[in-house]
């Protein structure tokens, strides 16, 4: 199969708004492949090959040859010669990987060469890569979109749960499982606007505190020790508080989920940018942790001694957790009916310097990758993760600078649109921040209509806001009240956003 063909299908995919014609047009292009064609497609398309790190960024796509004028490249051999970019390192590889870059885009046509730049500086724009993918091999084999999706989260690569589908249907997928040493994508909160509200829709529920840390995920084999952070990068090395901690439980082999915070002097949170910022840093680890000390809380327990955990009820997992995790080392935890003792331990977190509370059911599976009802964050203010899909230029003192954001959540299927506008805000917008979301923003510019530039919607902002109004404004029929921006999420992506219906179930019975 040529690579042209795959092109033209990811074109037509973007251009297509309906999430379910997506889908369909995916599946009957991956249909059409053979064995050898499909993995490296599936690849492609879904981002996966953005994932090689193949160091290749905007400014090596710059001065490329001039594209072919017939198509000649296949598919599997597009994916064999980035692979081989990918495995350049060492002195002389700026060279070498220019070469093979520029033999690659001189053996492309116009179409092929921009479908590649998409992939390779992650701005292939087909919807939400993974999810539209994972459920159009599903069509594509005949088999549920959630065994689809759950092998997907324990392999973590589409090609090879593409490729297990389309040979061996059902039972191959159901061979996926949790690996040792392989991070599951982690488990996701819904929002209620207070407790009250979370025991209504969970009951009885376990309340336990929300820290503003990192999310950390460790895996034990015996003496190996690795931690993952939410997007599945592995920061061991940076994190040794961590290692030790997991290091010194008494199991041989242990999958654990928890939360990894600064702490100051007096045992508590440093704001969330200093536990980022130290998690992030490569510098000497010795010192970092003598200048940023980190704590480790762990919640949830997803595999023990050779026994997967993850479809047991949360309470046995929580049991199994006590059972080899000290106290010190746990999120606080209640179980109750009572709103007004759930009301104490939310205000009891808070006087602790905590985020608020994750109130969840004792009866829920591990939903791994999932935002599903059995998790629900409570925060003393509303706040959501949005998308910016635009900006508008300042005036006054902010002139020359894109100020107000144009937000969004992410649609449903039966939205017309993926991003779903909720409001704009150029609230809490410090002269740094201005500075920084510009730069940003304008790397992501698609087009400008006046005083507006359109943005590829790739930003997730933390909001804050006093509460949903009715709009005839915005598609949602929803417009957020008094929105001010908290912070960046650079750990998010735009998948990673909260939806519309997430929104929706924050908003008061009468709107």
């Amino acid at each position: 199969m040529l690579l042209h063909d795959l092109a033209a299908t990811s074109h037509a995919v973007g251009a297509e708004p309906a999430r379910n014609t997506k889908i369909a047009l995916l599946a009957d292009y991956l249909r059409g492949l053979g064995p050898g064609e499909l993995p490296a497609a599936v690849a492609l398309l879904s981002g996966e090959s953005r994932r090689m790190r193949i160091g290749v960024g905007p400014a090596a796509l710059r001065d490329l040859p001039r594209p072919a004028g017939q198509p000649v490249l296949g598919v599997g051999e597009t994916q064999d010669a980035l692979t081989a970019l990918a495995a350049v390192h060492g002195p002389g590889s700026q060279g070498e990987r220019r070469r093979l870059l520029e033999a690659l885009f001189a053996a492309a046509t116009a179409q092929e060469q921009s479908f590649l730049s998409a992939v390779l500086v992650g701005e292939l724009r087909q919807g939400a890569l993974d999810a539209v993918v994972a459920d159009a091999v599903a069509r594509a084999a005949g088999v549920p979109p959630a065994e689809v999706r759950r092998a997907l989260m324990f392999r973590g690569s589409a090609r090879a749960v593409a490729a297990a589908a389309m040979a061996g249907g059902r039972e191959a997928l159901r061979a996926f499982g949790l690996e040792i040493g392989r991070p599951v994508r982690p488990m996701l909160a819904a929002a209620a606007p207070d407790v009250a509200a979370a025991l209504e829709r969970v009951t009885p529920a376990a309340l336990e505190w929300k820290l503003d840390g990192i999310r950390v995920q460790a895996h034990r084999d015996g003496d190996l020790i690795t931690v993952f952070t939410r997007s599945l990068d592995d920061i061991t090395s940076r994190v040794p508080e961590v290692v030790e901690a997991v290091r010194a439980l008494p199991v041989r082999s242990a999958v654990l989920d928890g939360e990894a915070i600064a702490v100051g002097a007096e045992g508590r949170p440093l704001p969330f940018q200093v536990t980022a910022a130290r998690t992030a840093s490569r510098q000497d680890p010795d010192r970092m942790r003598a200048e940023v000390p980190l704590r480790v809380y762990f919640f949830d327990l997803l595999h023990r001694d050779g026994c997967d955990l993850l479809d047991r009820p949360a309470q046995e997992r929580w049991s199994a957790l006590d059972s080899v995790v000290p106290e010190e080392l746990r999120v606080p935890r209640t179980v109750t009916t009572d709103p007004d003792r759930a009301t104490r331990f939310f205000d009891d977190a808070l006087d602790h310097g905590q985020e608020g509370v994750v109130v969840k059911d004792p009866a829920a599976p591990y939903a791994a990758g999932r935002r599903g009802a059995g998790w629900i964050k409570v925060k003393p203010r509303h706040t959501l993760d949005l998308v910016v899909t635009a900006a508008e230029w300042g005036h006054g003192r902010r002139q020359g600078w894109l100020s107000n954001l144009h937000l969004a959540a992410r649609g449903e299927e039966s939205d017309p649109a993926p991003w779903v506008m909720l409001g704009k805000t150029f609230k809490g917008l410090t002269d740094e921040l201005l500075v920084w979301q510009t730069r940003e923003l304008l790397e992501r510019e698609e087009s400008r209509d006046g005083y507006v530039v359109r943005v590829r919607p790739e930003l997730v902002v933390e909001v804050a806001f006093d509460g949903l109004q009715r709009s005839s404004r915005y598609p949602a029929g929803l417009a957020l009240r008094f929105a001010r921006v908290l912070r960046y999420r650079e750990d998010k992506s735009a998948a990673d956003a909260d939806t519309v219906s997430t929104v929706r179930a924050l908003a008061p019975e009468a709107l």
